[in-house]
């Protein structure tokens, strides 16, 4: 996210190249949320004795990518439809309120995204059968569900529950599912370590936006909860996953303590979060936070093979 570019495609601004345009509208810096699951989920199947299926692995990290990136178009487009991103807001800009891409424009490349996760997702369900099936569906529609039809998850207080369980557990859980055909107690713990960090990078997204939403009439979580309330929930997200890796140490994975090398970058980011107000410090901060999950995945990944 480049929270210096042009603001819009009007008076005296100047346009992007188009490839620099489609890295901003997919937000590239929140696509290791979607890396990291399959990866972990793949290194726990790998550490529990079954042996790594290549291509298995390459296409869910793809099909979750391209969810990913569908998303962030999705929204974008939405957005801009429903009047929410004005030029004022304190976000990095949106491409599609910034005139760069039409409308039109955007809906087609969403629904080609999500059209090659389909196909790639039929090759997914011919190796993992019907939990496959049904994650995968059930990913699809809480991309689309996110920013579109009457009533949009990002408009309830129930986006961080929906990153959660799909950028954690689903993640994780497929992940291990199409390496070794079963589940496990580990690999929903694993879950549960990378979702929280994720569902916090909305948390701050929210919490940097509660203005622009309020005036909106979007009920998130931030603004049900208020900011101080807000502050207390997002350092349960940064800070419960290291609880949960001593969990997994006792349960046998003692490798992966390494993941306690990122403590001291949680605990300063919980102080962060009650000290910064400005929108660039937020950004800042959203940034980090998505930094933050990604270390930890890298970690865990790492971990569970020691």
């Amino acid at each position: 996210m480049n929270t210096d570019l042009p603001t819009a495609n009007g008076s005296g601004t100047t346009q992007l190249p188009m490839l620099r345009v489609w890295w901003t509208a997919i937000r590239s810096r929140t696509l290791s949320l979607a890396v990291t699951p399959v990866l972990v989920g793949a290194a726990l199947a790998y550490a529990d004795g079954m042996t790594l299926q290549l291509p298995a692995f390459f296409a869910a990290m793809a099909c979750a990518v391209l969810i990913q990136i569908g998303t962030n178009l999705h929204n974008d487009v939405r957005d801009f439809e429903r009047g929410n991103d004005r030029a004022d807001r304190v976000g990095p800009l949106r491409v599609t309120a910034s005139g760069w891409v039409s409308p039109r424009t955007m809906h087609r490349a969403t629904a080609w995204t999500f059209g090659m996760a389909a196909m790639l997702g039929v090759y997914l369900v011919a190796l993992g059968g019907w939990p496959i099936l049904l994650a995968g569906m059930a990913s699809l529609l809480a991309g689309w569900a996110y920013s579109g039809g009457p009533r949009p998850v990002s408009y309830t207080p129930l986006g961080e529950v929906f990153v959660l369980v799909f950028f954690g557990w689903v993640a994780v859980l497929g992940s291990y599912w199409l390496q070794s055909g079963q589940l496990s107690l580990n690999a929903w713990l694993c879950g549960t370590v990378l979702g929280l960090p994720a569902a916090a990078v909305l948390l701050v997204n929210n919490y940097r936006d509660l203005e622009d939403d309020l005036r909106s009439g979007r009920q998130t979580l931030v603004a049900l909860l208020g900011r101080d309330e807000a502050r207390v929930v997002y350092a349960s997200m940064i800070l419960l996953p290291f609880a949960l890796v001593l969990v997994l140490a006792g349960r046998g994975l003692l490798g992966t303590l390494l993941a306690l090398v990122v403590l001291p970058l949680g605990i300063q980011l919980t102080r962060r979060m009650r000290h910064n107000t400005s929108g660039l410090s937020l950004n800042a901060l959203l940034a980090d936070t998505a930094r933050i999950s990604l270390l930890l995945g890298l970690a865990l990944s790492i971990g569970v093979l020691l």
